[in-house]
């Protein structure tokens, strides 16, 4: 698999449906982490423009709960904990007790923890959602491949938010 010059995964041109998936979730798993890069807490935790408070930080966090919640919570029907509380917004809201080191670290792990639980799962293999999301969804259960999908419109959304928030930074921009 090739690299773009700063270092992400290429998703390849032509491979079997598993494999495409996955390697355009670690292609914008990547894109994120390429976002933080560089940067320190304060940076991190710099909001956009008012009224949002969205920061960098707030979208790492965020996406740890996105993390948590589909491939733990739903897919392995594991007790995890939502990591977030509903006046913290899904995850953006950023505690002042947590740095930025242990955030970044908090996702890396929840990746890692995504990626061993399906790895031997086949994308057939569907899950009960929980109640309050049957009525959204239009099912009471989604398979691994719709979750896959979910996983990459979740990062590749939040990746444009980061886009911008890194050029308000610093003024990096690019994919």
């Amino acid at each position: 698999m090739g690299t773009t010059p700063d270092g992400r995964p290429i998703p390849p041109p032509h491979a079997y449906e598993r494999a495409m998936l996955e390697s355009w979730l670690e292609f914008h798993r990547a894109t994120l982490a390429l976002k933080c890069a560089g940067l320190d807490d304060r940076q991190l935790r710099l909001a956009s423009v008012a009224p949002s408070a969205m920061t960098l930080l707030g979208l790492v966090q965020h996406l740890t709960v996105v993390e948590r919640n589909w491939f733990q919570r739903v897919f392995a029907g594991r007790e995890a904990p939502l990591g977030h509380s509903p006046e913290t917004d899904g995850g953006f809201a950023l505690d002042p007790d947590r740095d930025a080191d242990e955030v970044l670290t908090a996702w890396r792990t929840e990746v890692a923890r995504s990626r061993a639980t399906i790895a031997a799962a086949p994308l057939d293999d569907s899950r009960a959602l929980p109640e309050q999301w049957v009525a959204l969804v239009g099912s009471r259960e989604v398979s691994l491949r719709w979750i896959l999908a979910h996983l990459i419109e979740e990062y590749a959304r939040h990746n444009g938010h980061a886009d911008l928030l890194r050029e308000r930074i610093d003024g990096a921009t690019g994919a």
